[in-house]
């Protein structure tokens, strides 16, 4: 089968590539042959996990460069400094909303289905070792320490570290300064922008390797874990992925349908980007990516400089309806009777703990044991229970973050006045996108 592509002419390009050289159908069938590997061969399949780890490694190598590149020129770009401070303040305002809101969807279905309940399990029982280490790194992500981590030593171990934050600090004080020294940065400018054309470039390079990370990542993945390991908690599992489901296409549909967009055609157009999450469980694997075909989609470059890394600690809608649903499902299994204040408190502890772990790596579980440690109610101990299928879920909190992210970059553009309308339209309709400054991340992409 044939993808038949179209020139900015209208006309058909002789030679289309045939469906197997897209992208994300090599991610797909790279992810469905690691789970067979995984299920069938698990040692091989454990054996595998380098491939996965090399990609993301690969893949971070490159984020860096990409915000810093993105929101410099776009910042210098700008005429008028005031833009910077209104455009952090709309996306802050949507990402505390948000997450508050997934929060309480949490609770609110916990409540309901009640997932926890039946088990009688005795916390004294239950073995803590496994669940000993990312306690003791939630104890050391306090408030304080985030915000001191987010100062960078010197302005280069920004861009050398793996702290978005820091490379977006120094990027908007790069930008900043660029715009303030006006027509004598011009030739600097303009070598930032040259150098973005090659950095994107070198993202396409990397992203060629997409199959071969979703391929040994998922092997790892079921090897280790095995399939069977869902059935005992198969009814957390499934109320985490329908309560994201409903969140994605109810609420966050709801606010792409009144910003003028369509949730499912965001969806495939990110097609590609949602599969390589899905099989690397990660969304900073993608994030490069996004911002590009965010750019693509009509959403201003500062914007997007400035919303999609920021987003990526902040704007963690999967990450919140997780704690919450996790902490209630610990309760119920336990036998703790959690009262609505008890419920009230954990939420507001929890809006506090999700920043504070915001960008360290296993942020889920580490943030789900700083409020559990705060939350005395609720036995820490419990986590035991979820260790062994948090991997499964790590997916869904992903995809879900990822898809959060995206809505929120058209939203706040939108908001801003820096959304191209019609050229958003055509990159979710799936026509050829035109007026590009960068070429397009990965030509099998779409």
């Amino acid at each position: 089968m044939a993808v038949i592509a179209i020139d900015q002419s209208g006309q058909a390009v002789a030679g289309a590539k045939p469906l197997y050289r897209h992208l994300y159908v090599q991610v797909l069938a790279a992810i469905l042959f690691g789970a067979l590997i995984g299920h069938f061969w698990p040692e091989t399949g454990e054996a595998l996990k380098p491939l996965g780890d090399a990609f993301i490694k690969l893949v971070k190598m490159i984020i860096a460069p990409v915000i810093f590149l993105t929101l410099v020129t776009g910042i210098a770009g700008m005429t008028e400094l005031r833009s910077v401070g209104r455009v952090a303040g709309k996306a802050f305002a949507y990402f505390l909303f948000f997450s508050t809101l997934a929060l309480i969807v949490g609770l609110i279905v916990a409540n309901t289905v009640q997932p926890g309940a039946g088990m009688n399990v005795d916390p004294a029982t239950l073995d803590t070792g496994a669940v000993k280490t990312y306690v003791e790194k939630a104890q050391h992500s306090s408030i304080v320490d985030f915000l001191m981590a987010v100062i960078p030593t010197t302005l280069v171990s920004a861009l050398a570290g793996d702290s978005l934050l820091q490379v977006l600090l120094v990027s908007i004080l790069f930008g900043i300064a660029l715009s303030m020294v006006g027509e004598p940065a011009a030739p600097v400018r303009d070598l930032l922008e040259r150098v973005g054309l090659v950095v994107f470039k070198l993202v396409g390079i990397l992203m060629r390797a997409a199959p071969i990370g979703a391929f040994g990542a998922m092997a790892f993945t079921i090897g280790k874990y095995g399939i069977e390991s869902l059935a005992n908690l198969a009814g957390l599992v499934a109320t985490f992925y329908l309560t994201s489901l409903i969140f994605v296409v109810g609420v966050l549909g709801i606010v792409a349908r009144l910003s003028g967009f369509s949730i499912f055609k965001l969806i495939r157009y990110l097609k590609a980007e949602l599969l390589l999450v899905l099989g690397t469980s990660s969304s900073e694997s993608a994030l490069p990516s996004l911002m590009e075909k965010m750019e693509r989609a009509g959403c201003a470059k500062p914007v997007v400089g400035l919303v999609v890394p920021t987003g990526y600690s902040f704007n963690l809608d999967g990450t919140n309806i997780y704690m919450t649903l996790a902490a209630l499902f610990i309760a119920q299994a336990c036998n703790v009777d959690l009262s609505l204040g008890d419920q009230i408190a954990l939420l507001l502890v929890a809006m506090i703990s999700s920043k504070g772990a915001a960008g360290v790596t296993g942020a889920g579980f580490i943030t789900l044991a700083a409020t559990l440690s705060i939350v005395p109610s609720v036995p820490v101990a419990g986590m035991a229970l979820i260790l062994g299928i948090d991997r499964f879920m790590s997916e869904c909190r992903s995809l879900t973050n990822f898809i959060g992210n995206a809505v929120a970059t058209i939203v706040v553009a939108r908001w801003d006045r820096a959304l191209d309308r019609e050229q958003l339209r055509a990159a979710l309709d799936g026509e050829p996108a035109t007026g590009l400054a960068a070429p397009p991340v990965e030509q099998d992409m779409d």
